[in-house]
């Protein structure tokens, strides 16, 4: 076992050299910066939310298709989120941030050009990897640029409060505009300006490990996930057909390949697995998978079945959306006071039992025709998803030595959108699928969005007590 990993299955984080615990330099603006890119990246993946009819009809995309449109982006940052932090760690934190802006530009601007359903899908993809720099060095910059202890509970916390910032944002700018088209014109532009700006402002730094890049642990892990993703996807019009068999087959065995390349052969391996032994790591990771499986899964579709029950515009559906993701940003804003008297993991659990209370809330709502009988379980559901925005990111920090803090932000981060994959494929085929009607699969996709969330928030307690 390395140094590194009998240190941390210790507890104790190895000492961070001088260049990490310096007084920041810059930190209001590397704060600014890099929570005005995480604003406009999760706008960019928001913004199909309410814009998926639309855009279902100009592609011509088929309903069996359908979840591809909303997958391509968190596929991308499932695959690229480990990559990317291991990357910005070792070869530069700014480096990958601006990088990642300048790409998220242009393959935002280039998603709003495509003609055809596998050409956005692709389009997506490229965002999604193009934000997995931009969110995994995010957090590394804000570790080097807040070192103490109150400094980086509150840069998380801002942090975390722009994550709803930006959910909340990229449907009602793309409801605003004229066409989805333009509205990615105006995110790949506003990307750009970020980029430029970032390039001149931040301050660089990196973790003293140094190493050379694990491609081949980047390869397998990356095809492990476009596998899981494709057998999720097309499961839903069959789990017994082959081609989901032979998929689910390749994961596993990609993911087997991945482990042995983590553990024997790289030098420098993307992740330290030792830490999945330590139950800080743990509670993050499965924190990180149950919120892109139950809050993202269901709150990506939702929209879409709002318009497609209740006849809502794409317009009228955005400002219901920002209530629910409105009051996410500003419980996310506010939960740092909460710091030293309510512990990360409490949060968490309170966040998933609030998104299972708001799902529960829901029931019945679209069947009767009513948007009013919404606004109870939304309102229970963003305050959920603000206490989970704004623990998530400082635990993902805590779990890992400060040298490593984009790793730790990858892997929390990878977990999620691994879970908002699925999510996505489960929310839509239990509402598209189920006997009854849409309105009748949507109260169904609750039920088990709610399930999912209790059981998610009993396994942050456990593990809390088995620590």
């Amino acid at each position: 076992m390395t140094r590194f990993s009998e240190r941390t299955l210790k507890g104790v984080s190895p000492t961070a050299p001088a260049t990490e615990t310096a007084p920041a330099h810059g930190g209001r603006a590397t704060l600014a910066l890099t929570s005005a890119a995480t604003t406009v990246a999760l706008m960019t993946y928001t913004a199909p939310v309410v814009t998926l009819p639309n855009t279902v009809a100009a592609l011509h995309t088929p309903l069996s298709a359908q979840a591809w449109l909303l997958n391509g982006t968190p596929l991308g940052l499932a695959a690229l989120l480990l990559v990317a932090g291991s990357l910005a760690d070792d070869y530069g934190r700014r480096r990958v941030f601006v990088a990642g802006t300048v790409a998220l530009g242009l393959t935002t601007a280039l998603g709003g050009l495509t003609t055809s359903t596998w050409t956005f899908t692709l389009a997506r993809v490229a965002q999604g990897a193009a934000s997995a720099a931009i969110l995994a060095s995010s957090l590394g910059l804000l570790v080097a640029a807040f070192p103490s202890p109150r400094g980086r509970l509150h840069a998380t916390g801002v942090w975390g409060a722009f994550v709803s910032g930006g959910i909340a944002l990229g449907p009602l700018v793309a409801g605003a505009l004229p066409s989805w088209r333009v509205a990615y014109a105006v995110l790949g532009a506003a990307a750009l300006v970020v980029a430029g700006v970032s390039f001149r402002t931040l301050t660089e730094s990196r973790s003293p490990r140094g190493g050379r890049p694990d491609i081949a642990g980047a390869l397998a892990f990356g095809l492990a996930l476009v596998s899981l993703v494709a057998a999720l996807t097309l499961g839903r019009d069959g789990w017994l057909r082959p081609q989901v068999g032979l998929l689910l087959a390749a994961t596993l065995v990609l993911l087997g390949a991945f482990t042995l390349i983590e553990r024997r052969f790289a030098p420098t391996p993307m992740i330290d697995l030792a830490l999945f032994r330590t139950p800080r790591f743990l509670v993050s990771s499965l924190s990180g998978l149950v919120t892109g499986l139950t809050v993202i899964g269901l709150f990506s579709y939702l929209p879409a079945l709002l318009q497609q029950t209740l006849g809502m515009s794409a317009m009228d559906t955005a400002w219901l959306f920002l209530l629910w993701s409105g009051l996410s940003f500003a419980v996310a804003l506010q939960a740092k006071r909460l710091a030293g008297r309510v512990s990360p993991r409490r949060q968490l659990a309170a966040g998933f039992l609030l998104h299972a209370g708001g799902a529960l809330a829901m029931l019945g709502a679209l069947d009767a025709g009513s948007w009013p009988r919404l606004l109870p379980g939304l309102m229970l559901g963003g305050a959920g998803s603000g206490l989970l925005n704004a623990a998530l990111p400082l635990l993902a920090v805590e779990s890992v030595p400060a040298a490593r803090a984009a790793m730790g932000s990858g892997a929390q981060q990878t977990f999620r959108y691994i879970g908002s994959c699925a999510g996505v494929a489960l929310t839509i085929a239990l509402a598209t699928s189920a006997g009854g009607g849409l309105t009748h699969g949507a109260d169904v996709a609750m039920v088990v969005s709610a399930g999912l969330a209790v059981l998610g928030a009993a396994g942050v307690v456990g593990l809390r007590e088995r620590a």
